[in-house]
C-alpha cells in the first residue's frame, strides 16, 4: 500500500523512501520515536520540526554540514540537552518519554572525545572497557564475575582479545575506537549512538569499524545511529541515511541518497557556472 511504501521527489520537506518495518525487517516497535523536535542552543533555533523512528536492528548513519544539528540531536536523544519549550517536541525511548534512569547500560554513548585518550594515561584495554560493565551494583565488588564476563565478550566482539593487556598509548587509531565501542557493549548497551567515529582512523580500520558495527546489527541485533561527515563511507555502510540540516532533508535507503548536485539543491545552492559556462 501507499503507506507501506511511498517514494516521494520532496514531500514534508523530506526527499527520501519511507519502508514499513517488515519490508526492512526490523521490529515493528521503534527503539527511538522522536515528533516535531526543535532545539536552541545558545539562544539560535539548530534543529526545527524533526520527526523519525528508529527501529531494533537499524544502521542508521547520520549525515549533514557542519553546524547542522547532528551531534545536537545526539546530545537531546541522551537528555543532555532539552527540547524549546511549548512546541509539541517529543522524544520517547524504548516507549518512554525522553531519557530515563531505565535506560542506562541500554544506550552506548560514543562521543567525539571518546577515543582521545592522553598518551600519558596507563591503563589497559581491559580496564578501560572494564569501565563500562559497572555500575551501582557492582561498582565494589572487584570480582563480579558477570561483569567480567562481560568484559572478556565485548573484547571478543570487537576483535581486541589479544590486545585486552596493552597499554592504550600503544593501540591505533581504530583499536583505540574499538576499545571505546567495546566500553559501551560491555555495559550490555543495544543500542550504540557514535559521533564520528572515523575521524583520525586510516583507511583499513575505517573499513574493519564499519564492518564491525555491521556486524553488530546483523550479528547481535544491535541498533547504532552513527555521525559522521564522510559521506561516501556511511552510505556504503549504513542501512539507511539521514540527511540533516536544521530539518530532515532525506530520510530513505542509502542506496537512495540523492548525488551531491541534488543535495545542494536541498540545501538551495544553486551552480555558479549555470548563466556562464565553464570556460575561463
Amino acid at each position: 500500500s501507499s503507506e507501506d511504501f511511498l517514494l516521494g521527489d520532496f514531500e514534508d520537506g523530506c526527499w527520501g523512501m519511507k519502508l514499513s518495518s517488515a519490508q526492512r525487517g526490523e521490529s515493528s516497535t521503534p527503539i527511538l520515536e522522536i515528533s516535531d523536535l526543535s532545539v536552541a542552543r545558545s539562544g539560535e533555533i539548530v534543529i526545527r520540526g524533526v520527526n523519525l523512528n528508529i527501529r531494533k536492528g537499524e544502521f542508521v548513519g547520520l549525515v549533514g554540514p557542519n553546524g547542522s544539528g547532528k551531534t545536537t540531536l545526539l546530545l537531546t536523544i541522551l537528555g543532555l540537552l532539552e527540547p524549546i519549550p511549548n512546541t509539541g517536541s517529543r522524544v520517547r525511548l524504548y516507549g518512554n518519554e525522553g531519557f530515563s534512569k531505565t535506560d542506562y547500560g541500554r544506550i552506548g554513548w560514543v562521543p567525539q572525545a571518546g577515543s582521545k585518550l592522553s598518551r600519558h594515561i596507563r591503563i589497559t584495554v581491559r580496564e578501560i572497557v572494564r569501565l563500562g560493565a559497572l555500575n551501582q551494583r557492582n561498582m565494589l565488588i572487584l570480582g563480579d564475575s558477570s561483569g567480567n564476563a562481560r568484559v572478556e565478550r565485548a573484547l571478543e566482539m570487537v576483535g581486541l582479545a589479544d590486545k585486552a593487556d596493552t597499554d592504550v598509548s600503544r593501540l591505533s587509531g581504530g583499536e583505540l575506537q574499538r576499545t571505546v565501542i567495546a566500553r559501551s557493549l560491555a555495559s550490555e548497551a543495544d543500542f550504540l549512538l557514535l559521533d564520528e567515529p572515523l575521524v583520525g582512523v586510516d583507511l583499513p580500520s575505517r573499513n574493519s569499524l564499519l564492518k564491525l558495527l555491521d556486524n553488530l546489527c546483523h550479528e547481535e541485533h544491535m541498533t547504532v545511529l552513527m555521525v559522521s561527515h564522510d559521506l561516501t563511507a556511511i552510505s556504503q555502510a549504513a542501512h539507511r541515511i539521514i540527511y540533516l540540516e536544521g530539518g530532515v532533508k532525506f530520510d530513505g535507503p542509502s542506496e537512495d541518497l540523492p548525488d551531491f548536485s541534488s543535495l545542494a539543491g536541498l540545501r538551495g545552492i544553486t551552480h555558479v557556472h549555470d548563466d556562464h559556462g565553464h570556460g575561463h
